[in-house]
């Protein structure tokens, strides 16, 4: 029979005690993980691209988002394995064998991310936080707290998702505009010019490969 360990916050024993916390403490990573994966990583960028991509297309939902949303996260996984493995070698696996503390081994974790973020974040966006901490330039990515990168990074990448799924957009917008010029000089101003785009639309994706085109982008992009 397994005997379960007990969870006893108010323990006096100093072993149970660190158990306990180190539980408390897995559970809350656990916990924010959705909201690391999203703002800490590539996630954020790529999901955004896809969407301009359907919405560009004007299929509704199709995709569906379950795809896009598994699309995106092994793009993700796909471009942040280099900083995931180095993370593993560098802190967790020293970590587990008990060559680095919990505190040591988080120190060390995030250089890697942070080197990452501070890649694809504009001075710009990391000046504004800093400057709202009233912090000094920082000499070093080790300077840059977590608190200041991380909300700059995200607004960067909505900024760079923004700017490559506008230049998605253009073509489609091209088309309808076309669309609805020749239905309205034939006076068939009742048909959406929308339902008679759409086939049109999806004839050129599939021609140039669009998928293929857009994925392509996105890894350039980083």
């Amino acid at each position: 029979m397994i005997e379960i360990p007990s969870l006893d916050i108010f323990s006096d024993d100093p072993a149970n005690l660190t158990s306990t916390v180190q539980l408390l403490l897995l559970l809350t990573v656990l916990a924010l993980a959705p909201g690391i994966l999203i703002l800490m990583t590539c996630f954020t960028r790529v999901i955004i691209v896809l969407s301009f991509v359907r919405s560009g297309l004007a299929t509704q939902q199709m995709p569906p988002n379950q795809v896009l949303i598994g699309l995106a996260l092994f793009i993700t996984f796909f471009i942040m394995a280099p900083v995931f493995s180095e993370i593993n070698e560098e802190a967790l696996q020293p970590m587990f064998e008990g060559e680095l503390n919990q505190e040591e081994a988080f120190e060390t974790a995030a250089v890697p991310i942070k080197t990452f973020m501070a890649e694809h974040t504009r001075e710009k966006d990391l000046a504004l936080f800093m400057g709202y901490q009233g912090l000094d330039r920082p000499e070093t990515i080790d300077d840059i707290p977590l608190t200041a990168l991380v909300p700059a990074f995200a607004i960067s990448e909505l900024k760079t998702a923004f700017q490559i799924g506008f230049m998605i957009f253009v073509p489609f917008l091209i088309i309808d505009m076309v669309v609805a010029s020749i239905l309205m000089s034939m006076g068939m101003m009742m048909l959406p010019p929308v339902m008679i785009a759409l086939p049109f639309k999806i004839l050129l994706f599939v021609m140039v490969d669009g998928w293929h085109l857009v994925i392509r982008s996105l890894l350039l992009s980083f």
